[in-house]
C-alpha cells in the first residue's frame, strides 16, 4: 500500500517503511507526526481524493533534523564588475512512515 501526500509545498510518494527528507517540520527527534494531506491511495483499493482523501491520514515518526549540502548561489553582470557570491544549506527533516490509515 502507498500513499501521495503534500508537504511543503511538495507531493510525496510514501510507503510503510520507508525513510523520507522533507521540508523541515517544527518537531523534535522521536516525535510522532500525522499528515493529513492524503491527495491519493493506492493498493488493493485505489482512493483518489478531489483534492484530498477524507479520513486517510499517514502517520510518521521524525527521525533527525539537519541541514543539506551546501550549495553556492554565483551572480555576475558581464563586464560591470558586478560579483556576488552566496551560500545556502536546506533545512530538512527526515522522517519514516510508520503507517497509512485510509
Amino acid at each position: 500500500m502507498y500513499a501521495i501526500i503534500e508537504t511543503g509545498g511538495k507531493q510525496v510518494k510514501v510507503e510503510e517503511g520507508q525513510a523520507i527528507y522533507i521540508e523541515k517540520l517544527n518537531a523534535q527527534d522521536g516525535d510522532s507526526v500525522t499528515f493529513d494531506k492524503v491527495l491519493f491511495v493506492g493498493g488493493d483499493d485505489v482512493k483518489v481524493g478531489s483534492p484530498i482523501v477524507e479520513g486517510a491520514t499517514v502517520t510518521a515518526k521524525v527521525e533527525k533534523q539537519g541541514r543539506a549540502k551546501k550549495i553556492i548561489v554565483f551572480k555576475f553582470k558581464a563586464k560591470k564588475n558586478y560579483r556576488k557570491k552566496q551560500g545556502h544549506r536546506q533545512p530538512y527533516t527526515k522522517v519514516v512512515i510508520e503507517k497509512i490509515n485510509a
